[in-house]
């Protein structure tokens, strides 16, 4: 069951966002309320010294949060205009990270959504360390461009409203 889920967060996950796909990260819950997914840490998102690279944290931070002020947005248009991050503690190659990203303000013209990443421990997956810490201010009610209509199909297909 756990090889299904993966491969359909897989294909979600390339649907929706091909930054997040190219460095592994697969998309798993989607809601207006909760944006959730979880990274294997590999060489592929790894800086030198074998840690999690914090420009990662960044991104899921940024693409997570998008992807939820989309949904809370009605589908407009939205764009970050502020991410605040705090690395707290190094992810290991090898280690499962976990993400989720919840709204603190859902705003008409301005979004704030708080994004924590957390190590998952092998042996026991209730434990778990925060790994990063951020905010994301997106500016939403913009109109979506002629050539973008699109944009927001694939959210409709996985999203839980």
């Amino acid at each position: 069951m756990e090889e299904k889920k993966t491969a359909s967060s897989n294909i979600k996950t390339a649907d929706l966002d091909a930054p997040l796909n190219a460095i592994g990260f697969q998309i798993e819950e989607i809601s207006p309320q909760k944006v959730t997914g979880r990274l294997h840490v590999t060489h592929t998102n790894c800086q030198p010294f074998k840690v999690l690279h914090g420009g990662v944290s960044a991104l899921i931070s940024e693409a997570l949060a998008s992807i939820g002020a989309h949904l809370a947005s009605g589908y407009q248009r939205v764009a970050g205009i502020n991410l605040s991050i705090n690395h707290l503690k190094r992810a290991e190659l090898g280690d499962l990270v976990f993400a989720e990203a919840a709204p603190v303000n859902l705003g008409k013209t301005i979004q704030v959504w708080e994004v924590r990443l957390w190590k998952i421990d092998p042996s026991n997956s209730q434990s778990k360390s925060l790994v990063s810490s951020s905010r994301v201010t997106l500016l939403c009610n913009m109109s979506v461009p002629e050539h973008a209509k699109d944009a927001g199909d694939g959210l409709k297909k996985y999203a839980k409203l």
